[in-house]
């Protein structure tokens, strides 16, 4: 069948899953963004970067944002603040859509509205304060969780892209990245952030004394996976993308959460059948606010993918 005819037919199986894409993940405050002007204005990074890259591919990035989120619920003082302070259980998919729609700001928008976005969320944080059950105070502005959030957020994207994407990266490309990507915690206040594969590796060492897996990270959890993912792809469920996601976590991590045998055969399924329906999911996501930034720099879809 010639290329342009099965195209044609796959063309309303794209439309609807990324509509379901958009209606999921996406938040209905577009905060004023114009992600197709100014022409020329490159954002905080361009299409030269590695975050360019890593941060277009969507299975990857869901994945990885999901596993963010499981990791994120080690730390008591950060969760708490999300806990005091957010509706994460009522609507678990709102955090995800936060999430999403500040990662894609600040990795594609003109540099104006990227900034003003890091601004609106410096003030949200400045209302987050309070203490832990076990009395330990926290404020969303403390340097060292700020450095935390950022560093789940990119050590698990980055492992969304190696597992759903390409595990073959280019020499170096893992250091580009995290040494990007950390201008991003440091104009929030973060400090310390690891600038490569190696100081990320280093840092989660140093912070596991400070983690541990309670009920409260239990009840998150749980909150996290009955989250509803109405997926319309043939044997893709709300399962899949969650145990895809949790099959990126560190040995060390999935330990501390005591996840079963079963579980992690469970999860290992999940990051197969996701591994199958990502280049569905990659085309129906094609035209999205990457390529339209693309173009905005006088790019092509060159600037979204590593050269083999």
């Amino acid at each position: 069948m010639p290329t342009a005819t099965f195209s044609h037919l796959l063309r309303p199986v794209h439309e609807r899953v990324r509509g379901w894409i958009i209606d999921t993940v996406a938040t209905h405050d577009k905060f004023g963004i114009d992600y197709d002007a100014p022409v020329g204005d490159l954002g905080l990074f361009g299409p030269n970067s590695a975050t360019w890259k890593i941060h277009a591919d969507f299975p990857g990035m869901m994945a990885g944002g999901i596993a963010a989120l499981m990791l994120q619920t080690l730390h008591p003082r950060a969760l708490a603040g999300v806990w005091d302070h957010s509706r994460f259980r009522e609507d678990p998919l709102g955090r995800l859509r936060n999430t999403t729609t500040f990662v894609a700001a600040t990795s594609y928008a003109p540099s104006a509205d990227a900034e003003r976005l890091i601004g609106i969320v410096d003030r949200m944080h400045a209302r987050v304060v309070g203490e832990t059950p076990a009395g330990e105070s926290y404020d969303a502005r403390d340097p060292a969780l700020l450095t935390w959030v950022h560093c789940t957020e990119m050590a698990m994207f980055i492992e969304g892209y190696k597992r759903y994407r390409r595990a073959d990266l280019p020499a170096g490309a893992e250091d580009r990245y995290f040494g990007e990507t950390r201008c991003i915690a440091e104009k929030l206040g973060a400090r310390d952030v690891p600038a490569s594969r190696r100081q990320m590796t280093e840092y989660f060492a140093a912070v596991q004394p400070e983690l541990r897996f309670d009920e409260r990270s239990r009840a998150t959890l749980a909150v996290l996976e009955a989250m509803d993912l109405p997926v319309p792809v043939a044997g893709v469920s709300r399962r899949t993308f969650l145990g895809a996601g949790a099959a990126l976590l560190p040995d060390w991590a999935r330990a501390r959460m005591g996840r079963s045998r079963r579980q992690r055969v469970v999860d290992r399924a999940a990051a197969a059948a996701l591994g199958r329906v990502a280049p569905l999911i990659r085309a129906s996501m094609s035209e999205g606010v990457a390529m339209r930034s693309a173009r905005r720099c006088g790019a092509g879809r060159e600037a979204l993918a590593f050269a083999d």
